[in-house]
């Protein structure tokens, strides 16, 4: 028996019901030879954090454009974050943790650069619209690998793909991830976003702790780490209180969560400070996208890919934009459309 057919023996013995095993994955688009040391969760954890999309999150805005402080988080801490609080969830349901965790670290390899507001702003210019949860999908099937993508599990793919909750309620059945450890990290993506974007806005003097709606200190807590206690605490007991058959929180504690989910959106996400830095990411995206897709000799010169055969200019243009960090997408804006200063020899007198 190799050590892979033994761990996912040892996920039938101590497993809950309700896990995904690793052994009866619905497998990959393009099947593979199995390895004789990692299950095929595992082996998929291992495919995005060695992935470039994976690497490049690390100068990806989550809510302030390239901090100089190096306490704020970006896209690629907030990943962890949310493997962290997943992977403490699942663990006390007795779910597949390498699932989850595969999950997670990769349910945000789509996210453009300067955050949501380079996601808006290619939503507002490529045809089709743009969604960092479709474009997550399409990092790991098409772009990665030099074209080959990373052929992942059914079940980590389909985790990716249902990660956004958008606004109202927590659980809604039309997104619901197949998998209980996909519900999971999708929950958990709230829980540390609330909390670590609710953190920053404090650090940046958006907003004071005083500021906070008592309604939620009561409910959730005072710190950081108290607010997230009891929101893990609270899915856990209310997960298992209703028979472990869907990830949930209770009525009290989901409220308040989507509470402050709204509160953030409003005084923070929307906030003045905030807002006119973005409106200025969003023009550098739109330019390079339009200035790119009139010139495309330069643009495959910079993109250095080949053309997919039947896709248009625009598709191209948008997974190269999709895929900049910060500063690599104000160097390339800078690049094209800023004069500089003239490198020629010095005159002698």
């Amino acid at each position: 028996m190799s050590i892979r057919e033994q761990t996912e023996e040892i996920e039938r013995k101590t497993l809950s019901r309700g896990a995904c095993l690793s052994a009866d994955t619905k497998g990959r688009v393009t099947p593979e030879e199995k390895c004789s040391i990692r299950t095929d969760f595992q082996r998929d954890r291992d495919r995005i954090i060695h992935s470039k999309s994976f690497r490049r999150m690390k100068h990806k805005t989550q809510v302030f454009l390239s901090p100089t402080d190096d306490h704020y988080r970006t896209r690629l801490t907030h990943v962890i974050e949310v493997s962290q609080i997943a992977r403490t969830i699942s663990r006390a349901l007795r779910l597949n943790e390498d699932l989850t965790e595969a999950i997670a670290l990769g349910h945000d390899l789509g996210h453009t650069p300067f955050g949501h507001a380079g996601e808006e702003a290619l939503n507002d210019i490529f045809p089709g619209g743009f969604k960092h949860v479709i474009h997550s999908l399409r990092v790991v099937d098409v772009l990665e690998k030099g074209g080959r993508g990373l052929n992942l599990t059914h079940e980590v793919r389909d985790g990716i793909a249902k990660h956004s909750k958008g606004m109202g309620k927590l659980d809604n059945p039309k997104y619901r991830p197949e998998t209980l450890e996909g519900q999971v990290v999708r929950i958990s993506d709230l829980v540390a976003y609330a909390n670590h974007d609710l953190d920053d806005s404090i650090r940046a003097g958006i907003i004071t702790y005083d500021d906070l709606p008592k309604e939620f200190i009561d409910a959730l807590g005072k710190s950081n780490s108290e607010r997230i206690n009891t929101m893990v605490t609270d899915i856990i007991s209310e997960t298992l209180k209703n028979g472990g058959n869907r990830i949930s929180a209770s009525p009290e504690v989901e409220h308040a969560m989507v509470e402050l989910r709204s509160y953030l959106f409003n005084t923070v996400y929307m906030n003045e400070k905030i807002k006119d830095n973005f409106l200025k990411a969003q023009k550098v995206i739109k330019e390079l996208y339009e200035y790119f897709c009139e010139n495309e000799e330069e643009f495959w010169t910079l993109y250095k890919k080949s053309p997919r055969q039947g896709e248009e200019i625009e598709r191209s243009v948008c997974d190269f934009i999709a895929g900049m960090t910060d500063l690599y997408a104000i160097w390339v804006y800078e690049k094209i459309f800023l004069p500089r200063r003239w490198q020629g020899d010095m005159i002698s007198f």
